[in-house]
């Protein structure tokens, strides 16, 4: 029965086309759509600093998709400082290392011209965004090079102290703020489980308040990169997601909104591509835009009889002038509404669950494909 209403929808939207004489590449509106979505999100740059043994590689791979650390491809910046990058993945870390070096000025005046060519860049994209800043538990200690450091790099951006290795605070965090007065904030992580000889757990902690915060201080427009980079919360993927559906709702609406027949189509096709794609790149899932074509054919032939009917006779009503008009209008802009709104929902209900089911991960593009037909048509039943 499912196939065969698949089958149905699918020659019904042939016909419609046909008669609407609407010719939509999907493969050209996916690339358009993929290449702006794409340069609006951007990428996010964190730099992370902190002495040998804190545990910053630990920390980058547990926060970030793609086992950066160990799998990114680095090069040097300064001679103690080094890019981070990995195809796919809109972060860029940068590892400072020499805090332990007497010469260690040296390693600060370096970093500072790092920071301020970037920041005189025209490209936002380029800036270096905010600052982590790693200082083991264990130690006990705030170094005068760790308190220069976080003075210098908060007059070009938000810093957050991270006390890492956390087992037993005992004071610790609030001595680490009142020595580092400009950070905005300070946070205990552990990200190892720790098991004990007389079988006591210390559980990981701290890595969600620590991705929580940065979102916080990180631009606007940067936002959406780090949201796709992390893997550690999936909430905030889907927060922004939801915001990115709810800005194709209203596009919807307003498109359904033309008195002129079937025109609301042509647009309507490359809002739903642009949701979803933004949707895709949110989550930060390796994509191409085949994938993309393949996964809005999937929305449009995944459209139940009973909406696609309600969206043919709003358009044939507003041939009818006056009040044809203002009743095609109320049918079509609930419609546009809700296709657009289910297509979004489903996308994001189906991301949430395949990632947590992959530890953060992304999954691969076939499952999510198979995953979300399947979503769609329970939603639009």
């Amino acid at each position: 029965m499912v196939e065969d209403s698949a089958d149905g929808n699918r020659e019904r939207a042939e016909f419609h086309d046909e008669v609407r004489g609407i010719h939509v590449n999907l493969g050209e509106e996916a690339k358009k759509a993929f290449d702006e979505v794409l340069r609006s999100r951007g990428r996010v740059n964190i730099l992370i600093a902190g002495r040998v043994g804190v545990g910053k590689s630990t920390l980058v791979n547990a926060v970030f998709q793609g086992r950066l650390a160990e799998t990114g491809q680095g090069r040097p910046i300064t001679p103690n400082t080094r890019e981070i990058t990995k195809e796919g993945i809109p972060v860029s870390i940068f590892d400072t290392r020499g805090l332990e070096l007497t010469g260690f000025k040296d390693t600060l005046g370096a970093l500072e011209s790092l920071v301020k060519s970037r920041r005189a860049e025209p490209d936002p994209h380029r800036h270096i965004h905010v600052a982590w800043i790693c200082i083991a538990e264990d130690l006990r200690r705030v170094e005068e090079a760790e308190s220069s450091l976080v003075t210098l790099l908060a007059l070009y951006m938000p810093v957050l102290g991270v006390i890492t290795k956390a087992r037993a605070d005992q004071g610790f965090k609030r001595i680490v703020q009142d020595l580092l007065p400009e950070a905005k904030n300070i946070v205990r992580v552990r990200v190892l489980k720790e098991e004990f000889d007389d079988g006591h757990i210390l559980a990981p902690m701290g890595l969600q308040n620590l991705v929580e915060l940065t979102m916080e201080v990180v631009p606007e427009g940067q936002k959406n990169a780090f949201a796709a980079a992390q893997k550690v919360s999936l909430e905030l993927k889907k927060s922004r997601s939801q915001m990115a559906v709810a800005s194709a709702v209203t596009l919807a609406i307003a498109t359904a909104a033309s008195p002129i027949p079937f025109s609301d189509a042509a647009i309507l096709v490359p809002i739903q591509i642009g949701m979803l794609t933004s949707i895709t790149l949110i989550f930060g899932v390796p994509v191409s835009t085949g994938f993309l074509s393949t996964l809005v054919a999937s929305t449009i032939t995944g459209a139940g009889a009973t909406i696609s009917g309600r969206a043919i006779v709003a358009n044939l009503l507003k041939f009818i002038p006056g009040g044809g008009t203002f009743v095609g209008i109320a049918i079509a802009a609930p419609t546009a509404a809700l296709l657009t709104t289910a297509f979004g929902e489903a996308y994001i209900a189906v991301l949430v669950k395949l990632f947590a089911e992959n530890n953060g991960e992304a999954p691969k593009p076939e499952d999510i494909l198979n995953a979300f037909k399947g979503e769609l048509r329970k939603r639009l039943r």
